[in-house]
């Protein structure tokens, strides 16, 4: 069986064939290492490669007997890949028009299933299920490359095939599935590296977001699987992906932060780990990429970001389940990080072949090492503090400051989370429906803006004047100027000025005293007096004491409450989670039901200090009143 490459392909591959020759004349280097002239010199030739090679394939099998933990992971995905055996082959579907990308992910954790099965058992039903699956799609007209996260992904599902299935495919079978990673995947990467796409097909090369590494990190898989087949375009995609790989890496400086939200974390460190164990796997080393600046040091970013009980601070368009992976199973593994380790380790829930492939069994035998009890994140600029690790109970704060032109970003700048007492009481409502009209659109014209979720007043923040436009600067960006940690009590200031029009100052105060009360002190200069609105989103039941100067919060049996210290005719209102009369009122508004927020409003505002304090019912805090100073002495 043989097939035919287009005409089109053809002419793609003519065309790289001529710039190849002044391409590798070119020094194109990592950030710490210069690249050899023959790139694949250490490539293994042989299958398996990605990730694990045969020898450590055969290791695998002898842990997963030896220890209880791998043993009960891969029982229940050896049910996953028995499940797949009978379901029907993936079929080409763009339910919203734009992206395969569910097909994609289908795919991806189908081959990645039953070809670590059929690695671990030799049983030709699972690589007879998974050629069957890459036949089916190697048939689909494309992988979509006008959405090219799809392309990625289904690019690393084949390279993942191709390699795992190997000595089950026939000669003929093999063609297929090459020609597919060829012309659906590589082809379509090599008009974009030469800026050559489709309008709308080939901008994601030299992003510094999500896309670069999920993009290039799957083009970079399915490259290394076929390389000594063909060596000439694998050496030049792997070139161009080591290449473009740092624009995004560099962004995890100078501490590990990562600006699009914990969620786009596990999915950009998702497959930037991917590539570079595949890389190490099959030829020996990733050329220093994994050095980059800042890159050890996102191996603990999880830990800080989530709370006590397994909600993270979901800054941006993301949700507020853990932040994790297997990816961080090999981060914490490359980095001798036995905390991160254990972090993962609990969090595993559905078990998928790569927590077991870069399961750290010794590092999880290691006493882990204590880490203070609040981080500060430059770049991103996040924080988050908390009263203790490894107690569900525990006061947890997040606090961000950073830049609204952030991939993914909402206009967020001084939003908080809080959790206490096993309780999530102040939270990020996250990501709206994507498939709204002009939800990524950020132009004149364009409506993300428009969208509660998205705007100042859907978060835990300070709005002035508002009205029609942004309720802050969509171009904004702000930095944390001050943070000090001792013991139990932490802090940090953000400078928000730049957030405002109106505002000659503002500046954002966040302390955890003691472990168990948050002061939140906003001192706000205007340029003319305005109207000011101060929010907390929450799911608790409110309740307004003391002629509205405190509000009780209860939730499942569990009550804290608020307080106003100053200013002394500030009073707390309650109100629904819907734009303010004054803001865009959009027909596919979300109704966040259930949800509350507690306001302060206050009129004329021109030289004000608003300050709140959040602890137990009923308890006075030693050391809060410290923290109602004006922010600038903080310390």
């Amino acid at each position: 069986m043989k097939t035919t490459l287009s005409i089109a392909f053809t002419l793609i591959i003519i065309l790289w064939l001529s710039f190849t020759n002044s391409f590798r004349a070119q020094e194109i280097n990592t950030p710490v290492m210069k690249l050899p002239e023959n790139l694949l010199e250490t490539l293994k030739k042989s299958h398996p490669r990605l990730h694990l090679d045969a020898k450590g394939f055969a290791d695998l099998k002898l842990k997963i007997a030896s220890d209880t933990t791998l043993k009960a992971w891969y029982d229940r995905i050896e049910k996953k890949g028995d499940a797949i055996l009978s379901e029907p082959t993936s079929i080409y579907v763009i339910p919203d028009g734009l992206r395969l990308l569910d097909v994609s992910r289908k795919v991806v954790g189908r081959i990645s299933v039953l070809g670590f099965l059929y690695q671990l058992t030799g049983d030709t039903k699972y690589a007879e299920r998974g050629w069957k699956e890459m036949e089916a799609v190697s048939k689909f007209p494309d992988w979509n490359p006008k959405h090219f996260l799809d392309v990625g992904e289904m690019t690393n599902a084949f390279g993942l095939g191709y390699d795992w299935f190997y000595s089950f495919l026939n000669v003929d079978q093999r063609q297929i599935v090459r020609s597919a990673i060829i012309e659906k995947g590589l082809s379509r990467a090599l008009l974009a590296y030469q800026k050559i796409s489709k309008q709308g097909e080939g901008w994601w090369p030299e992003v510094s977001h999500n896309w670069n590494q999920v993009c290039n990190g799957g083009i970079g898989v399915g490259a290394l699987a076929i390389a000594d087949e063909e060596p000439a375009l694998s050496e030049y995609i792997l070139r161009e992906v080591i290449r473009l790989l740092p624009i995004a890496m560099k962004e995890f400086g100078p501490d590990g932060a990562w600006n699009e939200g914990p969620g786009y974390w596990g999915y950009a460190v998702r497959y930037n780990v991917a590539v570079l164990s595949a890389l190490e796997s099959s030829l020996g080393t990733d050329f220093g990429l994994s050095k980059i600046d800042g890159f050890s040091k996102t191996t603990l970013f999880p830990l800080y970001l989530t709370g006590p009980f397994n909600k993270s601070f979901n800054y941006a368009d993301g949700g507020d389940g853990a932040t994790g992976g297997s990816q961080l199973f090999w981060l914490a593994e490359k980095f001798n990080q036995p905390l991160a380790a254990t972090y993962q380790k609990q969090l595993v829930r559905s078990p998928e072949p790569f927590d077991l492939i870069w399961y750290p069994g010794e590092l999880l035998k290691k006493q882990a090492g204590l880490i203070p009890l609040a981080a500060s994140y430059r770049s991103a600029e996040v924080m988050t503090m908390r009263s203790a690790w490894n107690d569900p109970k525990a006061w947890f704060v997040g606090f961000k400051a950073g830049d609204n032109k952030a991939n993914h970003s909402n206009l967020d700048l001084g939003s908080i989370v809080l959790d206490a007492l096993g309780k999530r009481w102040i939270f990020d409502l996250g990501a709206d429906n994507y498939n709204m009209p002009g939800y990524f659109s950020t132009g004149t014209n364009g409506k993300r803006w428009d969208y509660y979720r998205m705007r100042a007043e859907g978060h835990n923040t300070i709005v002035l004047n508002p009205g029609l436009k942004a309720d802050q600067n969509p171009l904004a960006a702000t930095k944390l100027i001050n943070f000090g940690t001792n013991g139990k009590t932490a802090f940090a200031v953000a400078d928000l000025t730049p957030a405002y029009s109106d505002a000659s100052s503002i500046k954002r105060g966040i302390a955890l005293v003691n472990g168990e009360c948050v002061v939140i002190n906003d001192n706000i200069q205007t340029s003319k007096p305005a109207l000011l609105y101060w929010f907390l989103h929450t799911r608790a039941k409110l309740t307004l004491e003391g002629g509205g100067r405190k509000a009780n919060f209860s939730m499942d049996g569990e009550q804290i409450e608020a307080e106003i210290i100053a200013p002394s005719k500030a009073k707390f209102t309650i109100m629904k989670a819907v734009p303010l009369s004054q803001s865009p009122q959009p027909a596919t508004n979300n109704v966040n039901e259930g949800i509350q927020k507690l306001s302060i409003s206050l009129n004329g505002v021109t030289n004000e200090k608003v300050i709140v304090v959040i602890k137990p019912v009923k308890k006075n805090i030693q050391g809060a009143a410290s923290f109602y100073q004006s922010v600038t002495n903080w310390k």
